[in-house]
């Protein structure tokens, strides 16, 4: 009886993990009306900004790909209309998940996708990064396929288009990663910022794929550039990011002061001649740790993307 007891036991373990390995095709979907034309779609994977205008619906990131279906018919509640675009912030894998699950019912196989008949392929549009990134990921991993691939590119600092408001798309160089593209709703005033910013969480610094501490400073100013707030009261432009919970001007500001104290203290050290073992053990993320639900090895990671990416600043690469 013991022997079955403690079978059952690691049976039930290894069911737990393989559970928990799954996409979170079960989680409850949050659909939250920001402001002006603007909705927020959570618990499908990254945070989904859903704007609803003149010609159409247009997605910032995708969900996990066993959650398009239910993202769709939360789209279909909100409008009648076709998704016309689909805008990538990054090439993180996270935030074009979704790609090829919302594109490829559109590429007349099988039948009416999503429910709707008759309808044009959207498109996919994300600084031209996105597109080599995603063909070229970094070594260890897959190619995306044809159907997750960005068609519209772009490689100036900004690209912009209409759906009944101007949507401007502003390229962040060497951010999170070298791909990263801030999302501005002029009429609606909000900004889904990928990424780049990520209340409650320290951010990501993908190294492999051309992110830096110094981009990732940048973009965070830029989009206090590009918030205007409401005097002294809450309100003004609102601000979707990557994971979180919808916030304001202040919020980034935090956020960017916090990254920024942390680089300091990380760079100071790196004057000083110390490892980064050194480093390590001496905390310099640590009267931040619980602010950012980080535990020590998270913060390390923190710590560690930060030193990684100014020690390759020394050495001659991105800054």
């Amino acid at each position: 009886m013991q022997r079955l007891l403690a079978a059952l036991v690691l049976a039930l373990g290894a069911l737990d993990s393989l559970v928990a390995q799954q996409p979170s095709t079960s989680a409850l979907l949050n659909v939250i009306p920001v402001q002006g034309k603007v909705h927020m779609i959570s618990g499908a994977g990254v945070n989904i900004t859903v704007h609803v205008g003149k010609y159409g619906v247009v997605l910032v990131d995708t969900p996990e790909p066993g959650n398009a279906p239910r993202v769709m018919d939360e789209i279909k509640k909100l409008s009648n209309l076709p998704l016309r675009w689909v805008i990538n912030t990054s090439s993180s894998p996270e935030h074009v998940a979704g790609n090829a699950a919302l594109v490829a019912p559109f590429s007349g196989r099988g039948g009416a996708p999503f429910g709707f008949v008759g309808l044009t392929r959207p498109s996919v549009v994300a600084h031209e990064n996105v597109l080599n990134r995603m063909s070229k990921p970094p070594q260890g991993e897959m190619p995306a396929p044809p159907d997750a691939l960005p068609t519209t590119t772009y490689f100036l600092p900004s690209m912009d288009f209409s759906n009944g408001e101007a949507i401007v798309l502003y390229h962040q160089p060497a951010a999170h990663t070298d791909s990263d593209s801030l999302i501005l709703f002029r009429g609606s005033d909000v900004i889904s910022t990928g990424a780049v910013f990520t209340p409650g969480r320290y951010p990501e610094i993908d190294l492999a794929r051309g992110g830096s501490v110094n981009g990732l400073i940048a973009a965070l100013t830029s989009i206090l550039s590009l918030a205007v707030p409401e005097g002294f009261a809450s309100g003004g432009t609102l601000i979707i990011p990557g994971r979180g919970r919808i916030c304001e001007e202040t919020d980034v500001a935090e956020f960017r002061d916090m990254v920024v104290i942390v680089r300091d203290r990380v760079q100071d050290l790196i004057k000083k001649g110390m490892t980064w073992e050194q480093i390590k053990a001496s905390r310099p993320s640590r009267d931040y740790d619980s602010e950012y639900g980080a535990n020590a090895n998270d913060g390390d990671r923190f710590v560690e993307s930060i030193y990684r990416s100014l020690t390759q600043t020394q050495r001659g690469g991105r800054s």
